[in-house]
Parts: structure tokens; C-alpha cells; sequence
């Protein structure tokens, strides 16, 4: 008879099995951790540093030995050049280039916290993360540089990475070059629950939040996904797979964000899996290099595996290699989880549900089972809690939709220097994640609502106050209302609805005033103009859903 999922994570987890579980404190609470894990990412890196290739970006190709090599002589210049201590900030903010991987190797390594900078910023939002942060230490490349080359004064040492023309700081390799090749990476003392990195999350009001996490945190999410990988095969009574080629993956998603940095970059190193790394996304090009390299795996939210099973249909490049179609950010309509299933001959569609407070872990969902709920977001990690609650805070029974709270030892303690964030979203130990969720009586999650005013544009969070200050700067606009609109692609697009009493305000004018304001990715789509105030309810709160109702009759 085959186990149950919970009869195989009991089995998998027992003493002296490799993914022993055991009741740790951390921060007077207590939580699961794993008994083998390493103490800290350094240890990870180290124990990893072999002659399989590693890293992918165009012509370049380095093992994870050059990698780590690399990041040891960079890891010596923060402590001996710039005065980085344990604690102190190290900023990255460029494309998924090797150095990347390299600034965070060396920062996590040494203590400092590595804070993942998001590329798509524009100069005024790369500022604000550099004053809240006050990092010692940046490495930015030619893009990012300019935008740095902007902020005066520009109080941080900057490392330049790829330049062009004239920039602030050192250029990467000039400084890489005063250190001799093969120094060890420094020794530093780094326990389990030091801090490690700053993910910048979007709420939904103002600038996003930086979500601490330690190294216990991170390295709990990356033992998760592997367990859970684990129970899989033991259920179904299967032996891992066994490529005839080094496993792969394509990294398509950026760095900044914990699916790229957690899922795709971190996961490589005890699988000793290649890493494949994109310029840009393009799906015939991601299709070429699935084929090319042999690519084995593949995650990134819904629309670009939507993109990817398009240009499957439409290019004949062999994709067989493909053994799984991994998910997240964004739910996928269930069509493009059986078009996945249709269109890869060997590739099983999977995904789950994640924040970056929970470091990219949470539930997940695989093959038969995804297939079977493809409206569903999977089960629970062995090392987290759900709980189901009603306003005020009441657990609710299987079936019954309310707040999802989560628990556990991948969950952060908190955001960086923001403690009425903290007290708004932490309740003894639970997270409140803002969706509305109901939980069926085998435990699988669905997500059908968010309390958060917030839009997953193709999984990337926008937060609508943001964009609505933003509009609000504008001297013609008395109300704005930002929110979501459906999109096939991108899940979500970004809409507003903007009241101007005096005039008549042009669309182009409008978002070209934003984009010295707010990123790319956050500038409405669609704009509706109204010489009327904007309704509004008994209690002075803008009708939004209204607004949302009438946008989406225009679209």
C-alpha cells in the first residue's frame, strides 16, 4: 500500500535520517528545524566549491570552484579594503550577471547581509533603498551606476561591475586584480540566526519593506524544497532520476527576488545543477537554451511558462530534456497547467505558493496531484503552519475561506528598522499574509482573494498606495485610485482612475511625469480620466471595486 504524504515526510524526517527534524528556540519561539543543515549559507558555499560547472551567462562558463574563488578574493576586499562587519549591508543591484552571485557569496560569507536591490527601480526608488538600508558597500552595473551617478550627495563605496565610459567607484575586476588568485575566504563567525539578507517586499502602501531573513531562515526553505522532492519519490516508490547529463536550469527570473535567488540559484548547489542565466527574457531564446543546454528544470511565474509553452507550439527546438515546469508567484489559469502537461513530452507542471517574509517556501503541488487541483496551490512544508482565520482571529474548519497565517522556521522575525510593520504583521509568532485562502480536508491550499491592496503583476507585487502617491504628486490630479484589472498573460495589469478638476490631462504626459517616479513595471496600463470626484462610501473611503468594475468594461 502507498504512503501517505504524511507517513513519508515521518519516515524522512525521523533521527538520523538526512532530513532529521528537531524543536529548536529561535527568538523564544520554538520551531522545526533541520538537524544537518549547515549552520550558515558560508558553510553551504564551501562545501560545495567543486569542478562542476556552475554558472552560464552567454559565452561565459565557470565551475562552482571559479565561483567561490571568485567571491573569496571579493570577500577579503569588504573586510580588509571597506570595514564590512557581521551586520553591516552590502547592496546588489544590477542584471543577472556572474558577479551577482558573486557580491552575495562573498557578503553572505563574511556576515554582512546581503541586500538584493531591485533592477527595475528607477533613480528615486534606488535611492530611497540605499537610505533605508545604508549599505557600505554596492555593486551596480552600467545601468544602475548611471542611476547612482544621479544621487548627490552618494554617501556608499561603489564596485562597478560591466561599466561603460565614466562611473563612481572601482571597476570589479581592477579590484578583483589587487588580490591574489586562491586566498581563502575570510574566517568569520556567522551563527544560524545572524541576519543574512534584505528582500524588498511591496506592501500595500508606501516604499516596500525590507524582509530581514537569517541564514536558518534561508537554508530551512532550500532543506524544505529537497524533503519535499524526497517524499515525492518515496510515495510513489521512484529512485531519483538519473540524467545522463549534468541537471540544469534556466535562470530566467531575476536575482532580486527569492524564487530566482532561493529556487533557482541557491537549490544548485548540493544538486550540483548548472545554471543557465538569461539576459532578458525571451521565450524562443529560453527555448533555444533549453535545448542547447540541456536544460532539466525550469520556474518562473505563470506568464513566462505561459510564454515558454507558446514558443514550444510555435518552434520546433527539442525541449525533452525539460523534466519539470515549476511555478509561483502568481496563480496559472488551469488550462496552462494541462497545456504544460500536453505540450512537454516529459515535463511535470508543479508550483506553490510563497512570500518573501517565508523566504519562497510554503505549499507546493506536483504532477498527478496538480493536475487533478490545478486551482490549488499544493500542502504545507514540513517546516511551516497554516492556519485558516475570520476577523477576529478565530480558526475556521476545512472548506471555509479567510486570512492565511503562516508559521515556522523559514518565516523572517521581521522588517528591516520597521517595527509598526512588524506589529501589523506578526501576531505571536504568525504571519498574516493578507490572502484569502480556504484549506480542503487533505490540506491542500487554495488562494482565492487578497485583503492586502495589492497587484501581482506576472509576479512581480505592486503596491497600490504607492502608485497612487505617485499620481497624487501630479499638480491636476486632486484622487487617484489605483488596482488591479485581469490580464491573460500577466495575471494582473496595473489600472487607475484619476479624478483632474481643472483640466483635461494628457495620457502621455501623465506617464511620462510617472517614470521619473516609479519603476517601469508600476506605471498604470490603463488610466481613466474623470472630471468627477471619485465615488465614495458613507465612511469617506474610495469605491474601488466600482472603479475596478467600470475599468474592466472598458478594457
Amino acid at each position: 500500500m502507498a504512503l501517505t504524504r504524511k507517513e513519508a515526510l515521518a519516515r524522512l524526517t525521523a533521527a538520523g535520517e538526512t532530513y532529521e527534524l528537531a524543536d529548536v528556540e529561535v527568538h523564544g519561539r520554538s520551531v522545526r528545524a533541520f538537524v544537518n543543515a549547515p549552520c550558515n549559507l558560508g558553510e553551504l558555499f564551501a562545501a560545495n566549491a567543486t569542478d562542476e560547472e556552475f554558472y552560464v551567462y552567454g559565452q561565459e562558463r565557470r565551475t562552482f570552484r571559479e565561483m567561490y574563488q571568485l567571491a573569496s578574493r571579493l570577500g577579503n576586499l569588504l573586510v580588509e579594503r571597506y570595514g564590512v562587519m557581521p551586520g553591516d549591508r552590502v547592496a546588489i543591484s544590477m542584471r543577472n550577471y556572474p558577479e551577482w552571485v558573486v557580491g552575495f557569496t562573498a557578503a553572505t560569507s563574511v556576515g554582512a547581509i546581503a541586500v538584493a536591490m531591485n533592477a527595475w527601480w528607477e533613480t528615486g526608488e534606488l535611492e530611497q533603498g540605499l537610505a533605508d538600508c545604508r549599505p557600505k558597500v554596492i555593486l551596480a552595473d552600467r545601468e544602475r551606476l548611471a542611476q547612482l551617478a544621479e544621487i548627490d550627495p552618494l554617501t556608499v563605496d561603489v564596485i562597478a561591475v560591466r561599466p561603460e565610459g565614466d562611473h563612481p567607484g572601482i571597476e570589479f575586476n581592477q579590484l578583483l586584480g589587487t588580490v591574489p588568485e586562491g586566498v581563502a575566504m575570510p574566517e568569520v563567525s556567522v551563527l544560524a540566526d545572524d541576519p543574512a539578507t534584505i528582500f524588498y517586499t511591496s506592501g500595500s502602501t508606501g516604499f516596500p519593506k525590507g524582509a530581514l531573513a537569517s541564514h536558518r531562515n534561508i537554508l530551512s526553505a532550500l532543506f524544505s524544497w529537497e524533503l519535499d522532492q524526497a517524499a515525492s519519490l518515496l510515495i510513489n516508490n521512484l529512485e531519483p532520476p538519473q540524467l545522463p547529463h549534468q541537471p540544469a536550469t534556466l535562470l530566467a527570473v531575476p536575482l532580486f527576488h527569492v524564487t530566482g535567488s532561493h529556487a533557482v540559484f541557491l537549490m544548485s548547489y548540493r544538486s550540483q545543477r548548472r545554471l543557465v542565466a538569461m539576459h532578458k527574457w525571451d521565450p524562443v531564446t529560453a527555448a533555444g537554451l533549453i535545448e542547447r543546454e540541456r536544460i532539466s528544470s525550469f520556474v518562473a511565474p505563470a506568464a513566462m511558462t505561459g510564454d515558454l509553452v507558446e514558443a514550444a507550439r510555435s518552434h520546433q527546438a527539442d525541449l525533452s530534456s525539460l523534466l519539470s515546469v515549476g511555478g509561483g508567484g502568481a496563480p496559472r489559469a488551469p488550462e496552462q497547467v494541462r497545456d504544460i502537461d500536453r505540450t512537454f513530452e516529459t515535463a511535470q507542471p508543479g508550483t506553490g505558493w510563497g512570500m518573501t517574509e517565508t523566504n519562497a517556501i510554503g505549499t507546493g503541488i506536483a504532477g498527478q496531484d496538480y493536475l487533478g487541483r490545478p486551482a490549488s496551490s499544493g500542502r504545507a512544508s514540513a517546516v511551516l503552519d497554516l492556519r485558516i482565520v475570520d476577523e477576529s482571529g478565530h480558526e475556521l474548519p476545512p472548506g471555509t475561506a479567510g486570512e492565511l497565517l503562516v508559521r515556522g522556521t523559514s518565516v523572517i522575525n521581521g522588517y528591516w528598522e520597521r517595527p509598526e510593520a512588524n506589529a501589523q504583521t506578526f501576531t505571536d509568532g504568525w504571519l498574516h499574509t493578507g490572502d484569502v485562502a480556504y484549506l480542503d480536508s487533505e490540506g491542500f491550499l487554495f488562494i482565492v482573494d487578497r485583503l492586502k491592496d495589492l497587484i501581482i503583476r506576472g509576479g512581480e507585487n505592486i503596491g497600490c498606495g504607492e502608485v497612487e502617491a505617485a499620481l497624487l504628486e501630479h499638480p491636476d490630479i486632486a484622487e487617484a485610485s489605483v488596482y488591479a484589472v485581469p490580464d491573460t498573460r500577466l495575471g494582473e495589469e496595473v489600472a487607475a482612475t484619476v479624478y483632474t478638476p481643472a483640466t483635461d490631462i494628457d495620457e502621455t504626459e501623465l506617464r511620462a511625469f510617472l517614470k521619473d517616479r516609479l519603476a517601469r513595471f508600476k506605471i498604470p496600463r490603463y488610466i481613466t480620466r474623470t472630471r468627477d470626484p471619485l465615488p465614495r462610501t458613507a465612511s469617506g473611503k474610495i469605491l474601488k471595486r466600482a472603479l475596478r468594475d467600470e475599468a474592466i468594461s472598458l478594457t
